[in-house]
């Protein structure tokens, strides 16, 4: 199984933009969906965004949907967010995963076989 890591969370103002990595090794991942939960203090692990593969379809929480972008290649850092016009409620560790059995569209209850540490992402008022 793969090892994943994230970074690129940080501290950013109310308006700005991050981009979040997911760095893997292990197991290659090209050929199994991938995705982003993310959770806040005092709160539910909610879904992000996801993609089925490098160039896939892609799927996102209406919570972010024009603000978020989710992509990936086949390096060692196989996935990515980019976040847009952050807002304070986007404040969340955030968590990559990846579902080795395949598992298309992401949100049945218990997607996701690997998951990463988590990344910090504060967004300042």
């Amino acid at each position: 199984q793969a090892q994943l890591v994230e970074s690129g969370g940080g501290l950013v103002q109310v308006g700005g933009s991050l981009r979040l990595s997911c760095a893997a090794s292990g197991r290659t991942l090209n050929n199994y969906p991938m995705g982003w939960f993310r959770q806040a203090p005092g709160k539910e692990r909610e879904f992000v965004a996801a993609i089925r593969w490098i160039g896939g379809s892609t799927y996102y929480a209406d919570s972010v949907k024009g603000r978020f972008t989710i992509s990936r290649d086949n390096t060692k850092n196989p996935l990515y967010l980019e976040m847009n016009s952050l807002k304070p409620e986007d404040t969340a560790v955030y968590y990559c995963a990846a579902d080795h059995r395949g598992l298309w569209p992401p949100l049945q209850t218990g997607w996701g076989t690997d998951w990463g540490q988590g990344t910090q992402v504060t967004v300042s008022s």
